[in-house]
């Protein structure tokens, strides 16, 4: 089953059919990674709790966790106001990061003068 037209219409999309996620844990707002969706991957993340993205190097779709076990529980998921941006607040267990960080923005802080 696609997604709902009502949603898919809503989508700006790149030149290959994606759109950014933002992945925040749901209760304190850390901002956890960032991944990319096409109209399949939301359909099954809005359809199973499961955040599935698109992989752009593996050209394949991956559930988060499924086989870290750091999978990604959904608890809310919005559109930006432009429609080209997915906010996904979820429950995160373990690393987000491949790397095993907690975040993919924790190990290359940058400074500010």
């Amino acid at each position: 089953m696609p997604l709902d037209p009502k949603i898919a219409d809503r989508l700006k999309r790149d030149r290959d059919g994606l759109v950014p996620a933002v992945v925040q844990q749901h209760d304190t707002g850390e901002v956890l990674m960032l991944a990319w969706m096409d109209d399949e991957a939301l359909h099954r993340t809005l359809t199973t709790g499961r955040a599935t993205y698109w992989s752009r190097s593996r050209r394949a779709y991956w559930v988060k966790g499924e086989t870290s076990g750091h999978a990604q529980w959904v608890r809310h998921v919005a559109l930006d106001c432009d429609g080209d941006t997915i906010l996904l607040k979820v429950e995160q267990v373990g690393a987000a990061c491949h790397t095993g960080d907690r975040t993919c923005f924790d190990a290359d802080v940058l400074s500010v003068p």
